[in-house]
């Protein structure tokens, strides 16, 4: 069986969607790495992408 490690990072950016749009390109280029969700919310200023 596989080893799964989950990584829940959050970001002080919830305003730009480009920005974490470049953020989840970045994540979805490393081979075997699946981006599973993103989250935005501007009223927080923050993104959480799983």
């Amino acid at each position: 069986m596989a080893k799964l490690i989950e990584c829940v990072p959050n970001f002080s950016e919830g305003r730009r969607p480009e920005v974490i749009a470049a953020i989840c390109e970045a994540i979805t280029s490393v081979e075997g790495v699946t981006l599973l969700d993103k989250e935005m919310d501007a009223d927080h200023n923050r993104a959480v992408v799983t």
